[in-house]
């Protein structure tokens, strides 16, 4: 899937650049127009989030001039776009690598050895959190939580699952990603998108790989099984006149 990049315009008196690459600002503005017309008319600026991961498939981060861009379109200040850049992790305030590796060291994967996972990686990337390698292969940030606890400890390279790591089996993960092999994640694409790519996806953009790959472990599905297996279901639920009388007080209980 290609992915444009932008090529440095000028830029005015407080350094924020001017525009972008003719090319580039075709294709934005068409991309844009697409995404602003998935809300409803006087809803557009709902569309924020999704342009900012455009932005980023561009630039690698959220940058000054897409900070201005999308301000310019959905008629905001520079100051409202930066309020919302800034309040969610994903979107970065400097070029994130080619590949973004995510160390999870919330509670469960910690207990689980993610904290020896991130110390590894950490020490042979020499980066700390939110750093990027000097080639720019490779940034890195120790993550609250990657949602899949059922996995831990986790890592996540461009937000694409690698389930029950160890400190060596990451370390390896990151040292291919260093070699420009291609990386299969455990659940998900075939190969891992780049930064670029994956922020395109979640702009919006279907990139036609929802059904490579496996969608759900094996530790997800365990309990359906089990369900399935014994004959288990959900309780029935009550249709809404007959949870009322249902709960309605008896004239003993009013007694």
């Amino acid at each position: 899937m290609s992915t444009l990049e932008n090529t440095p315009a000028p830029a005015d008196a407080a350094g924020i650049a001017l525009g972008y690459a003719p090319d580039v600002a075709a294709q934005l503005d068409a991309d844009i127009a697409e995404i602003m017309s998935r809300y409803p008319a006087g809803h557009e600026r709902s569309a924020i989030i999704p342009m900012l991961h455009l932005m980023q498939s561009v630039d690698g981060y959220v940058s000054p001039a897409g900070i201005a861009l999308v301000a310019q379109k959905l008629g905001l200040t520079r100051s409202e776009v930066s309020a919302v850049a800034t309040f969610y992790s994903q979107f970065r305030r400097h070029p994130a690598g080619e590949y973004h590796v995510g160390v999870c060291t919330n509670a469960l994967c910690a207990v689980m050895g993610g904290d020896d996972v991130w110390q590894a990686v950490s020490e042979h990337t020499c980066l700390g959190s939110d750093e990027t390698s000097a080639d720019g292969r490779i940034s890195l940030e120790r993550v609250e939580c990657n949602a899949a606890c059922d996995y831990a400890p986790v890592v996540m390279v461009n937000w694409e699952f690698f389930d029950n790591q160890t400190p060596a089996s990451a370390v390896d993960l990151v040292e291919r990603l260093e070699r420009g092999e291609d990386i299969t994640p455990t659940r998900g694409p075939e190969t891992v998108p780049t930064f670029r790519e994956n922020e395109r996806l979640l702009a919006g953009f279907d990139d036609g790989r929802a059904d490579e790959g496996i969608a759900a472990g094996e530790s997800s599905l365990r309990g359906l099984r089990l369900a399935r297996e014994h004959d288990w279901t959900a309780p029935r639920e009550q249709p809404a006149a007959e949870a009322a009388h249902t709960d309605a007080p008896t004239q003993e209980e009013d007694k």
